[in-house]
């Protein structure tokens, strides 16, 4: 047993060897694609990964160690495009922790070292924004800047200064009484703002390049990269249009300089000296603070403009610095809270197409499944066809998915080159995928592709939802499933069929699916041999031999058919029908019945009329006051109404014109649906659509009193007066500028008198 035992180990030490081999290879692609090429492969989270692996492995087999093992040194080598630059101090890197119980144990390694005991909190900590950007060097003389270098292995990085010189935070002289020579080091990144008008404006060139039948080039797929790239440009010119900003965390080398003894105060006098300095640098006392801090930042990032990737944790006390020192390649004194990543990159199956409640069809992708910001991701969207194709996405593609915070998870881009160049690209279905196989129709000046068939089961099935969620009617307890079931079944076929439901029809199939899929998982059992066996295990066969008498009359022969068909759809039917017992029944049948008081705001969203949302469904049930009035107000009536519009008003009236659409109101009329507005003044609406601007005091009305007046009558009260001004009210002490202007555009300019007589009649004075 003992040389079989050996011989086991020596098996495990040989696969330990031939993995780090491996990993340390792969890293160094990594490396070099990331420090010198700007064209990394995977997402920041993925290479992490990849050197905790290593580490661990040489932890458990430290004969595995080797001197030019990325785990010993600090990123890659520099690049030839510039002169190298060799650091007055290393530039080092720093090591990671990934959640509470990481950051205890580097607050653990301080104490021992400091000789503290495990109550004491032995040192202040400076935390600060891990900024993801590219870490830079700059030095002064005499208050000006000489030079600006990137990290590069940390002992030599690249000149960069005259592209440096052009970042407008960096400035390039410093204030009088500057030390003699002063190192800065920081990060230079790139906002998202300036991001977005850097990425709109590739994907423009791609779109005339594709128009001119040109192949599209790469389109940045982040900020930092995108940082890097700009960073490293030949011409310092392109680096200037590109928008790069500078945050500075950390003092250098100084001669001539004050003394300091806390790194707070350093930051103060870099501050002072005009050089940029995070807003948001805290000094904490605890480790239990400073891991408040860190898990705010993880879940407030998104409010910055620009992105941070972590929180990095200093000693502040200089003197404790060099008494815990370094290990080979990070300090001892300061450790990165990694937040999770944002950023995965994954395989990208195929693109698939969905149709939404209006017929707009959304390209979406089907990934390789990943963990990115905080959930696993399968499905991604891609936004609409000119997306897919500036940024030249195509199915097999290895890309950036990104997923911040609770927004919907993006395909960012690929990562390029492709390992199949000759990978064709992807194009947009011509028919809809739903049974129907509509054509898909791209109106001109639009970048969205519709099905325009209103008989599509997608846009139903979208339109029923939209009309029970959240922002509509509400109707608690008929989400996505139970809306496709109840349209597969007959029960509904538009949003009025809610409030006419056949409940008993709906107990009769229940019962009827779930005999049959008893039956069906007994014959599964009996074919399998598996007596624990469940309804996941059931195919076709089962379900054919199964089927029960009188399902052709209760489901249809088609449904039925197509249920023996797809077993994966009869199980979703069985599972939703399964949940509709007598309880749930009686909820959903209270919450359909609780939507027949909804104010007509409500139900004017939930008519899923295209470009109405919940601001214009207001306007119009408030001012209007009825659907009545509405669905025969003309178009320029609606769009007079303040926060409505010609765009809204035309949808609002073709949506009315239709009579598919009319019928629909009439079944909600005779289900007892509110129809009304809320009370409105008994006043006519004799100011509709005009503009009255209100200055000075009035003796009969407030300033707020006199704006709701005209707003009751249908009218606007704007703060400023321009063409399309109506009258001007001047009370005592006007706006002098008002005043001024109505003269100048030949307004009507109404006293106190004239303002109730417009009130009344709605006319002015002759």
């Amino acid at each position: 047993m003992a040389q079989g035992s050996d011989g086991d180990d020596q098996d495990r030490a040989a696969d330990a060897a031939d993995r780090a081999a491996a990993l340390r290879a792969e890293i160094a692609v990594h490396d070099e694609r990331y420090h010198q090429l700007d064209a990394p492969t995977i997402a920041d989270a993925d290479y992490d990964a990849l050197v905790r692996e290593l580490r661990d492995l040489e932890e458990a087999h430290p004969d595995l160690v080797t001197e030019d093992s990325p785990t010993q040194r600090v990123g890659a080598a520099p690049s030839t495009l510039f002169a190298p630059v060799e650091h007055r101090s290393p530039m080092m890197s720093l090591d990671n922790a990934f959640d509470a119980e990481s950051l205890a144990a580097w607050g653990e390694r301080l104490e021992r070292r400091l000789g503290a005991g495990p109550d004491d909190d032995p040192v202040d900590y400076v935390c600060e924004l891990k900024i993801d950007g590219v870490a830079i060097s700059l030095v002064y003389e005499d208050g000006h800047l000489v030079q600006a270098a990137t990290r590069g292995d940390g002992r030599v990085g690249e000149d960069v200064t005259a592209n440096v010189r052009t970042i407008g935070d960096v400035p390039e002289d410093l204030p009088a009484g500057a030390p003699r020579l002063l190192e800065v080091r920081g990060e230079v990144y790139m906002s998202r703002s300036a991001f977005a008008r850097l990425q709109a404006t590739q994907e423009e060139l791609n779109r005339e390049r594709l128009a001119d039948g040109r192949k599209p080039t790469p389109v940045a797929v982040n900020p930092r990269n995108a940082a890097a790239g700009s960073l490293r440009q030949k011409d310092s010119a392109v680096t200037a249009s590109r928008e790069l900003s500078m945050w500075c965390y950390q003092l250098g080398e100084v001669d001539g300089g004050p003394a300091f003894s806390r790194h707070r105060e350093t930051l103060e006098f870099l501050g002072e000296a005009g050089l940029p300095v995070n807003p948001e640098i805290t000094l904490l006392p605890t480790l239990d603070e400073v891991l408040e801090y860190c898990v705010r930042w993880r879940d407030d990032r998104l409010r910055l403009d620009y992105d941070i990737d972590g929180a990095v944790v200093k000693v502040d006390d200089l003197a404790t610095r060099a008494t815990l020192g370094f290990t080979a390649r990070a300090p001892r004194w300061a450790v990165a809270y990694k937040f999770p990543p944002e950023e995965r990159t994954t395989r990208l199956r195929s693109i698939e197409v969905s149709v939404g409640r209006t017929g707009r069809t959304t390209p979406f992708a089907q990934l390789e499944p990943v963990f990115v910001g905080g959930a696993n991701v399968s499905q991604a969207t891609l936004h609409n066809q000119d997306q897919v194709a500036v940024k030249d996405v195509r199915p097999g593609d290895v890309v950036v998915v990104r997923r911040a915070g609770d927004v919907i998870p993006e395909v960012v881009g690929p990562v390029l080159p492709r390992d199949d160049p000759d990978r064709p690209a992807w194009e947009f279905p011509t028919t809809c995928p739903c049974p129907r196989a509509s054509t898909l129709v791209r109106p001109e000046g639009e970048s969205d592709t519709r099905c325009v068939d209103p008989e599509c089961p997608f846009q139903r099935a979208g339109s029923i939802e939209h009309f029970a969620g959240r922002g509509s009617m509400d109707v608690e307890g008929f989400g996505e499933q139970r809306v496709r079931l109840f349209l597969d079944l007959g029960l509904v076929a538009d949003i009025a069929d809610l409030y006419r439901i056949d409940w008993d029809r709906l107990a009769a199939l229940r019962a009827l699916v779930t005999d049959w899929a008893t039956a069906a998982v007994a014959v599964a059992r009996e074919r399998t041999g598996d007596d624990a066996a469940r309804l996941d295990v059931v195919d076709t066969s089962d379900l054919s031999a199964t089927t029960p008498d009188g399902a052709d009359d209760l489901l249809g022969s088609e449904l039925v058919a197509d249920l023996v068909a797809d077993p994966a759809r009869f199980r979703s039917t069985a599972d939703t029908l399964r949940g509709l017992g007598e309880e749930a029944v009686a909820n959903l049948q209270a919450a359909i019945a609780a939507t027949r008081d909804r104010p007509l705001a409500k139900l004017l969203v939930g008519l899923n009329i295209r470009h109405l949302g919940p601001a214009g469904s207001e306007a119009l049930a408030s001012t209007l006051g009825h659907i009545d009035a509405i669905e025969a107000a003309g178009e320029e009536a609606m769009a007079a109404v303040e926060g409505v519009g010609p765009v809204i008003a035309a949808a609002v009236r073709a949506w009315f014109d239709d009579e598919a659409n009319r019928a629909v109101v009439d079944k909600l009329r005779a289900a007892g649906i509110n129809l009304e507005g809320p009370e409105r003044p008994d006043v006519e609406p004799v100011l509709l659509g005009r503009a009255v601007v209100v200055t000075g005091t009035l003796e009969g009305w407030s300033r707020e009193e006199a704006a709701e007046a005209i707003k009751a009558r249908g009218g606007k009260s704007p703060g400023s007066v321009s063409g399309k001004t109506y009258a001007v009210v001047v009370g005592a002490e006007p706006g002098a500028s008002k005043l001024t202007k109505a003269e100048d555009l030949g307004v009507p300019v109404l006293d106190e008198a004239a303002f109730a007589t417009l009130l009344e009649t709605g006319e002015l004075p002759g």
